[in-house]
């Protein structure tokens, strides 16, 4: 018998082109739910073949438990009984009993176990193949509609592309023919385990390699890509040939390329803009077909303010603020629209407000205020150490003017700097005195407001080690020490 199985095993394997192992495994459900029959209900049969000579053993198990984890005294057994000594919780203890033989149970009493996982691996397998491939863009045929969602054949495999994932208003049918690109590989559904997508930007980017031919070569780059799917998109393209217009060449002869495009996404309307390594002319650049009359940006916001003529505003805009939507995505900047007339109050303001900081704070008077508003300062650390050479070039300043406002400047930030320090709460007595703190760690954690033992106790390990640098040993050992009054 043990050569029926190994014969068994490698004409499934091949016919199947699934492991041997998977057959082994199933061959062994098969064998140990025959054994099962002959036994009380709830036993554990565990059969374990040879994958070398085909021979094979079966054993009654039981799983070792505490008594009161115990619910299946047919298959558990208590970790107190004398055939556990030794042995620990959750190990198996397993009997040899009389085996099935295979010619009895053979090939169609174990065909639906058999078949169950060797579908399983076959369709594993297919999967695995397909992945291997590495596309993304994928075209198939819709063969049903559920609940919205269409689940599409895709060669020996199902997909599914899901009603949100669908362009607005677009109406797929059964049999039509569709592109998407893959999204996701749920390994968890038990039916189509593909997600396909034709909203996400890749999608548009995608269907431009397609079409573009420059881009497979390496001769043009798409860099980015936004979308409000059906309506507008934007990609943002690169020459790496300088001979290039990377503009026109996805545009192609009389607009070919990109109408190939849009008729792909439901007329969905494309904007082709020259993306470029300067942030603000990206930008200008990403905000057209609108004329961007000035941009100020501020880099600790990671935002840009973009100044347009009023009769630009409703495009630059665009219908419920779509153009400015896709531009910032596209870019990755935050972008603010204001006319020329609220950029003028706006800079009014910002003038009004460093001026009236310098006067304050530095005690000078409005001329010496609106001179360093004039020349670009905006707050006491740019006076305080902006270099002094660059300082002294003012020409309505001399060396010792000069010296004296950063001189001002610096003590103004020391002191906010001392009274900030001052209001650090101290730590708590209790947890200065505790078993294994220093008092630098109980000051720092008193910094972050972790003033007591019982605050210390309530944090868990990972969050004192975010707080306070240290290793997790020691982070469990203050903890359980802040913890010990709890169990008194």
């Amino acid at each position: 018998m043990s050569r029926e199985i190994l014969l068994l095993v490698d004409a499934l394997a091949h016919e199947k082109n699934v492991a041997r192992e998977v057959i082994f495994t199933a061959l062994e459900l098969a064998l140990a739910s025959a054994t099962k029959k002959k036994h009380d209900s709830g036993v554990d049969i565990r059969v374990e073949i040879d994958h070398e000579t085909g021979e094979y053993e079966t054993f009654k198990c039981w799983t070792i438990l505490p008594d009161e984890e115990i619910e299946n005294p047919e298959a558990e057994i208590s970790v107190e009984n004398e055939r556990a000594e030794g042995k620990a919780n959750n190990e198996v203890i397993k009997d040899l009993i009389p085996s099935e033989e295979f010619g009895r149970i053979g090939a169609q009493a174990a065909k639906q176990v058999i078949l169950q996982k060797v579908r399983e691996a076959e369709r594993e397998q297919i999967l695995k193949d397909f992945l291997a491939e590495d596309e993304k863009l994928i075209s198939g045929q819709i063969r049903r509609m559920e609940r919205g969602n269409g689940i599409i054949e895709i060669g020996r495999l199902d997909a599914i592309l899901p009603r949100d994932q669908m362009i607005p208003k677009e109406n797929l049918r059964i049999n039509d023919r569709v592109r998407a690109i893959l999204t996701k590989v749920d390994e968890t559904a038990r039916g189509p385990q593909l997600i396909l997508s034709r909203v996400a930007p890749e999608f548009l980017i995608r269907l431009f390699e397609l079409e573009v031919p420059e881009i497979e070569e390496g001769l043009l780059e798409i860099m980015a890509a936004s979308r409000d799917p059906g309506l507008r998109s934007k990609i943002a393209v690169k020459a790496n040939d300088q001979r290039l217009d990377p503009v026109g060449t996805c545009v192609g002869m009389r607009g070919s390329r990109v109408q190939a495009v849009t008729s792909e996404l439901a007329g969905e309307r494309v904007d082709i803009v020259l993306w470029s390594i300067e942030p603000a002319q990206f930008v200008i650049n990403a905000m057209a077909p609108a004329e961007v009359s000035s941009i100020v940006v501020d880099e600790d916001k990671h935002s840009m303010d973009l100044v347009v003529a009023e009769d630009q505003l409703a495009q630059a805009i665009g219908r419920n603020g779509q153009n400015i939507r896709l531009a910032s995505e596209l870019t990755g900047w935050e972008l603010n629209i204001l006319t020329e007339e609220q950029s003028d109050q706006k800079t009014k303001e910002e003038y009004t407000s460093a001026s009236q900081l310098f006067i304050e704070k530095l005690d000078v008077d409005e001329d010496v205020a609106d001179i360093l508003v004039q020349e670009g300062f905006s707050s006491l650390e740019e006076v305080a150490y902006v270099p002094i050479e660059e300082m002294v070039q003012i020409e309505a300043f001399d060396e010792e003017t000069v010296n004296e406002l950063r001189s001002r400047a610096s003590a103004v930030i020391l002191t906010a700097a001392i009274a900030k320090e001052e209001k650090v709460s101290e730590p708590a007595a209790d947890l200065l005195g505790m078993d294994g703190m220093d008092p630098d760690t109980a000051k720092l954690l008193a910094s972050k407001e972790i003033v007591t033992m019982e605050d210390l106790a309530e944090l868990a390990v990972d969050e004192l080690i975010e707080l306070v640098k240290m290793d997790e040993e020691r982070a469990k050992t203050l903890i359980m020490t802040a913890r010990a009054p709890w169990f008194v």
